[in-house]
């Protein structure tokens, strides 16, 4: 397994725009998938985006298509994600998650502590 820490999180009026980065300890960051999960108040945990272990396929929620963008570099073992046009309904808690290539929950075992973001009008 590995640990996840993100960051990047914080208050931002609509139609502007974040990054947030998940940064992995340990030396098999490059084996794992790793996605993008966000948690709304009230509400489940929802799956946003996936990155392949190299980087070349990904796979977005039909929510997050057109304004989100995930990344990664292996070498700094490092996990981002781009949000653009923000809107209030995109105010959640955000998870990284290393694991499987896919769009549940249950593909990852490691997940980071989340970082908030919050979105006014």
């Amino acid at each position: 397994q590995v640990q996840l820490v993100e960051s990047g999180g914080g208050l931002v009026q609509a139609g502007g725009s974040l990054r947030l980065s998940c940064t992995a300890s340990g030396r098999t960051f490059s084996s794992y998938a790793m996605a993008w999960f966000r948690q709304a108040p009230g509400k489940g945990r929802d799956f946003v985006a996936v990155i392949s272990s190299s980087g070349v396929s990904t796979f977005y929620a039909d929510s997050a298509k057109g304004r989100f963008t995930i990344s990664r570099d292996n070498a700094k073992k490092t996990v981002f994600l781009q949000i653009t046009s923000l809107k209030p309904e995109d105010t959640a808690v955000y998870y990284c998650a290393a694991g499987t290539y896919g769009g549940i929950a249950e593909l990852f075992g490691s997940w980071g502590q989340g970082t908030q973001v919050t979105v006014s009008t």
